[in-house]
């Protein structure tokens, strides 16, 4: 990338802790959309991502933030997207009951990088991966990462495992096991009782209390996208030159179908986005380029 990507507008000033958090956000969409490019130039393809930067209003007509939507389409990621924003306003009074710390007042600020890889071969894992800072009444991080193999292999399913377990074990022990779990209970298709992946780390709510626990919590959160970036890249490369048969393709969008269902139905960052006025395609690029039911 030769000019560095836009951030998102706010036209209301940040404090210390959300000022950070939006700076370290568009860090790593920096750095993971670098990376990105970096393996379509290893495959031959001269693809570069496209950025669209968006502006919300409040329903009072007041400046809401905005966001930057990054999306890619080349030879090995057919569709990814990269998306980074930073939002605020006021929840409606049904939708703030939903949310930690909204229903004693409904005013919000949020900012947070996510992402979704939908990737040409079948071999190649989809994967997506979120972290964000909320602040309503309460102030926490929230976040996580999940693989979505069309075709598991064990060997992948491990490393990006083991890998998440290093970035948790360095903050606390228990955390791998207890975000683990979390992901496994979260990214399921209830109405076809199957997990949507592999699974990954799903964490929320990990609040503030003092500065010292917003430093221990954003280091934690950093760590994760930091993973992200060390395996995801390491696993595209791996399986990216595997050829794939005809029924290989189909079995990839049938099950992009399931993954679809999931976003539109259960995922909390689409009903987030849908019911704060962001950006419909930003908060759309999630779902696939092409898919099938069967």
């Amino acid at each position: 990338m030769t000019a560095r990507p836009p951030i998102p507008k706010n036209d209301k000033s940040l404090d210390d802790q959300q000022l950070k958090a939006q700076t370290w956000f568009a860090k790593l969409r920096d750095s993971i959309c670098a990376e990105f490019e970096a393996i379509e130039s290893e495959a031959g393809r001269d693809s570069h991502f496209e950025y669209l930067p968006w502006d919300r209003k409040n329903p009072d007509g007041s400046p809401g933030g905005g966001g930057v939507r990054g999306v890619i389409k080349g030879k090995v990621f057919e569709k990814a997207g990269v998306n980074i924003s930073t939002v605020d306003g006021t929840f409606s009074d049904e939708f703030a009951k939903s949310i930690h710390g909204a229903a004693e007042n409904p005013h919000f600020f949020a900012t947070g990088i996510s992402l979704v890889a939908h990737m040409t071969n079948p071999h190649v894992p989809a994967v997506h991966m979120n972290t964000r800072f909320l602040c309503t009444t309460k102030r926490w991080f929230g976040g996580g990462a999940d693989l979505n193999p069309p075709i598991p292999y064990d060997e992948d399913t491990a490393d990006f495992h083991t890998r998440l377990k290093q970035a948790c074990d360095t903050h606390d022990p228990n955390y791998h096991a207890k975000y683990k779990k979390w992901a496994d209970d979260y990214f399921y298709i209830p109405h076809r009782q199957v997990h949507r992946g592999v699974g990954g780390i799903f964490y929320d709510h990990l609040e503030l209390e003092s500065d010292d626990e917003f430093d221990r919590h954003f280091a934690f959160t950093q760590d994760v996208g930091l993973a992200f970036l060390d395996i995801f890249p390491k696993l595209v490369r791996r399986r990216m030159g595997l050829p794939w048969t005809e029924e290989e393709k189909e079995q990839q969008l049938i099950w992009r179908g399931r993954y679809a269902e999931f976003n539109l139905v259960y995922d909390r960052g689409t009903t987030f986005g849908l019911k704060t006025g962001g950006n419909v395609d930003a908060i759309l690029m999630s779902l696939p380029p092409e898919a099938k039911w069967s």
